[in-house]
């Protein structure tokens, strides 16, 4: 019998540096500081030596990042942030959190990624509703960065702040700029399964503004002034754990290289899957990080192909089944014009394939193998 197939495979990641990441966790343990201890500024460095950025300041999750931006622009009840509806739950859901109205727009179909016409038909829908536009959140879907010269130039034109949700695509660029140097901010999150992950919840906020990085310290730790017990503003508690951060700091060494393993592993995919589906293309200019490998099912039914990959051992996942718009909780928002079709459409047809650096081509041709099996046993029953 074949050997199971992790979708992503942590394990073969901890063979490769086990031994520095068990010394990492202990020197922490030993010295005992676990909360904002020297690992957590060390971190911080070497993030901003790796994308650009003048200022990180890591907080314990890609929420809380999302959040805090918000928290230090001060948005409130009566303002309007744009975000896609084809995404995770948390970019919109800290928009309400702070009182404001997320209005959702939807994504272009070759990427993924928020679509500038309906971001358009979101401000007329923002103004009709008498709302205060003023943000956008585009999200970095799957690892591909959103295609920000359209948005930059919106933004500009509108005196709208931008914030890029990049909890997907840290360690990618576009057109020449690193993720964590575009926009206002730049936001991420180290959740174990991300491209650079820790072992537990992280986050990070990357920014080149001096005074939003002061007002983001202050509010990653209650809000706190000059003196630990002068709070002088509304904060949280979004503070990494220092043993995060010493993962964090073992994993960002080895990272390069795995962008390059998961950029190989992508391109062998399309390669040998191109001619019987609907494949990720990155455009040029751009590189991916490859957070998931996303195929589109079309007129391919979905829930039989998952099951006949289950059947040759192969595990998938859809992200997301059912776009934010149409979710219970989020059903009351706005839409952009007259609704959301891409968005709608792709959470029908998207499936994930097995995606890590360490998958190896004889078990990626076992993936392939499967589905192409699944494919064609659709033709053939639809020919019947």
């Amino acid at each position: 019998m074949s050997e199971p197939i992790a979708f992503i495979d942590l394990a073969a990641q901890r063979e490769r540096i086990g031994s520095a990441m068990d010394e990492a966790i202990l020197r922490v343990v030993n010295h005992g500081g676990y909360i904002m201890g020297p690992e957590v500024k060390t971190l911080e460095a070497d993030l901003s030596a790796f994308c650009g950025a003048k200022h990180v300041i890591s907080c314990a999750n890609g929420t809380d990042a999302l959040a805090m931006v918000l928290m230090a622009k001060g948005v409130k009840a009566g303002d309007a942030v744009f975000c896609p509806s084809f995404t995770f739950a948390a970019t919109a859901e800290v928009v309400a959190w702070v009182g404001a109205t997320p209005i959702f727009v939807d994504v272009r179909e070759d990427t993924f990624n928020l679509d500038i016409a309906s971001l358009e038909a979101g401000l007329k829908t923002a103004k009709s509703l008498n709302l205060n536009p003023v943000g956008v959140i585009p999200v970095d879907l799957f690892g591909l960065p959103a295609d920000y010269e359209p948005i930059e130039t919106f933004c500009k034109r509108e005196g709208l702040w931008l914030m890029c949700d990049a909890a997907q695509s840290f360690g990618a660029s576009y057109k020449g700029r690193k993720v964590g140097v575009i926009g206002d901010a730049t936001t991420t999150s180290f959740f174990p399964a991300k491209p650079l992950g820790c072992y537990g919840d992280g986050g990070a906020i990357f920014t080149n503004d001096d005074e939003l990085a002061t007002v983001l310290r202050s509010i990653r730790v209650h809000g706190q002034g000059t003196e630990k017990y002068d709070n002088v503003r509304i904060g949280v508690n979004g503070r990494l754990d220092t043993i995060q951060a010493a993962v964090l700091i073992e994993k960002l060494k080895i990272f390069p290289s795995e962008i390059e393993a998961r950029d190989r592993v992508a391109k062998y995919y399309n390669d040998n899957l191109r001619d019987v589906a609907l494949v990720p293309e990155v455009p040029e200019g751009y590189t991916s990080v490859w957070a998931q490998y996303t195929l589109r099912m079309g007129s391919f039914d979905r829930e039989q192909f998952q099951a006949d990959l289950k059947a040759a051992g192969i595990p998938t996942a859809v992200y997301y089944p059912k776009p934010l718009h149409q979710q219970t909780a989020y059903k009351g928002y706005p839409v952009a014009g007259n609704g959301l079709p891409v968005s709608e459409r792709l959470a029908k047809e998207v499936v994930s394939l097995p995606m890590h650096p360490y998958l190896t081509p004889e078990v990626q041709d076992r993936i392939i193998a499967a589905v192409k099996d699944a494919l064609v046993k659709q033709r053939k029953a639809a020919a019947e």
